[in-house]
């Protein structure tokens, strides 16, 4: 499942929903250890466009290839098992402890299988992620009392434990203060050391919620490419300011990003 070649192929993508455009000849090409992050405004098509990265949805036009495999000729069931997926907007509700969400990433379900019982490698290999993510003292903690930060990166940790050869993350910066923020994006960086041969995408809204370890960003404006390729070409003051339909100005000091009016 995860030979050579790129990681994700988008070839002149077009979705359309009741008549109307989301995306529109979108391409895209994502290899190995690259670092993607999507940018736009509101209504963009960013989260659109993560959904057909991680074989959720499919085109209307065009072709999407994750793996290798195109959508609409593989078992959508096999194929999500490589692909990791963060969504702060996770639906859990039972007072889980940290080490059982992650270990939820075995199943790919938000509560744990009955009767199943994971491995001691298993329980070790989350152990490593949560330790990795900042979060050896948080083992025990149950989901209810976990700050917004911590649960980002235990998702995080989540969709790592099946070992996916790509990891998408979208907005999980959202609702963090500074220093969450912070834990995260520097938990992002450390990670891509860790997996030189993963490839991730990072949906936001904000320059400064950009890990510097950032390599390749897409800008998109109503649902079509307005800029793609090497991070410090596309995220220029001129490219972002027709992004957002605003003057900014762009600033990269010690590896990161900001953006000021």
């Amino acid at each position: 499942m995860s030979g050579a070649g790129p990681v994700l192929e988008v070839r002149d993508v077009d979705l359309v929903r009741q008549g109307a455009y989301l995306l529109r000849s979108v391409s895209l090409t994502v290899s190995r250890g690259q670092h993607w992050a999507l940018l736009g405004g509101n209504g963009a098509g960013k989260s659109t466009l993560l959904g057909l990265l991680g074989a959720r949805t499919h085109p209307t036009r065009g072709t999407v290839e994750v793996l290798g495999h195109r959508l609409g000729k593989v078992d959508l069931r096999q194929l999500r098992a490589f692909v990791g997926h963060v969504d702060p907007r996770y639906p859990l509700t039972t007072p889980l402890r940290v080490l059982d969400v992650v270990l939820t990433g075995l199943t790919n379900t938000t509560e744990p299988v009955p009767r199943r019982q994971p491995t001691p490698d298993q329980v070790a290999r989350a152990d490593e992620l949560i330790g990795m993510l900042g979060l050896a003292t948080r083992r025990d903690a149950r989901w209810p009392v976990l700050s917004q930060g911590e649960r980002g990166r235990a998702l995080i940790a989540r969709a790592l434990l099946a070992r996916p050869t790509l990891l998408l993350l979208d907005e999980p910066a959202t609702g963090l203060d500074l220093a969450a923020r912070e834990q995260l994006l520097s938990s992002l960086d450390a990670l891509r050391v860790e997996q030189p041969e993963l490839a991730t995408v990072l949906v936001t809204h904000h320059l400064e919620e950009l890990p510097a370890s950032t390599t390749h960003a897409l800008l998109l404006r109503e649902g079509r490419v307005l800029a793609s390729g090497v991070a410090d070409e596309v995220l220029t003051s001129d490219h972002v300011t027709k992004a957002f339909d605003h003057p900014v100005r762009i600033t990269r000091e010690d590896g990161r990003w900001a953006a000021r009016a």
